[in-house]
């Protein structure tokens, strides 16, 4: 059996709610939405708002996965040389 793939140009909520609308399935009981929104700052971090949408269609609750890098205060990765 050939794999479906959903893709699209166009990030945005309505499309991430529109991409799985169209696996025409539901997620009974409890949803986890997993989620790695980036850092703030970073040119890809996705902001709540973002992911809204989403996390209604399904009645989920929001499971954080981010990674934390260097100096927590700003976000920003601190390279040191172990030598």
């Amino acid at each position: 059996m050939k794999a479906k793939v959903y893709f699209s140009k166009e990030i945005t909520p309505e499309k991430v709610v529109e991409m799985y609308r169209a696996l025409g399935v539901q997620l009974p009981g409890k949803v986890a939405v997993k989620v790695h929104s980036g850092e703030k700052g970073n040119q890809n971090f996705l902001r709540p708002e973002f992911w809204r949408p989403m996390v209604e269609e399904v009645h989920g609750t929001i499971v954080e996965c981010n990674t934390a890098y260097g100096d927590a205060s700003t976000g920003v990765a601190t390279i040191r040389n172990p030598t």
